[in-house]
């Protein structure tokens, strides 16, 4: 009797085992099998854009035996140019800010001590009129030009990436076309 219920057990636990496993197996079988009739489709557009925004960097340095007295001369400095450039500013056209104001030791080379001070601030011209930006520039004494960039506007960067959505979508309307006349 004991060998019979011994035997019903196991063929008992046999069968919850296999009843439990057949459909891991019948899931990882059809996760494995290969799908048919899809197709997978993908486009992209680019457009060429000219950039249309300059941004100017004007620098001025300054040196002297004081942090007080450098930073002094930097506002002025700063001030100064300012005065020449405001009054050509308007909005999207050449807009003007100022950037960078820093005063820092200058160290003697063999004994690290505090030789003087060196002092620089900056005034950035950006804008979308390239000749009245320069123009201005052109007529700030006492700076140098530090850095120039190009730049795409935000109203720019809108129009090109609409315009780049639009030729995605074609192109991608067209492979899917193409793709259901086969």
């Amino acid at each position: 009797m004991v060998s019979v219920a011994r035997k019903l057990s196991v063929a008992l636990a046999g069968a919850a085992l296999w009843a439990v496993t057949q459909p891991v197996a019948i899931a990882q079988s059809a996760a494995i099998a290969p799908q048919q009739n899809v197709v997978q489709l993908s486009a992209a557009g680019s457009v060429e854009v000219d950039q249309d925004v300059l941004i100017l960097v004007l620098s001025i340095t300054e040196e002297g035996s004081t942090a007080a007295a450098v930073q002094k001369r930097l506002q002025q400095a700063v001030d100064a140019a300012l005065a020449v450039v405001r009054p050509q500013a308007k909005p999207g056209a050449m807009e003007v800010q100022t950037n960078g104001f820093s005063v820092f030791p200058r160290t003697a080379s063999k004994d690290g001590k505090v030789a003087g001070w060196q002092g620089r601030a900056q005034v950035v011209l950006s804008g979308k009129d390239f000749d009245r930006i320069t123009s201005a520039a052109a007529k700030v004494e006492g700076t140098q030009v530090s850095r120039m960039n190009f730049a795409l506007s935000k109203e720019g960067r809108a129009k090109v990436e609409g315009d780049a959505q639009a030729l995605a979508i074609e192109q991608f309307k067209t492979k899917a076309a193409s793709l259901t006349m086969a």
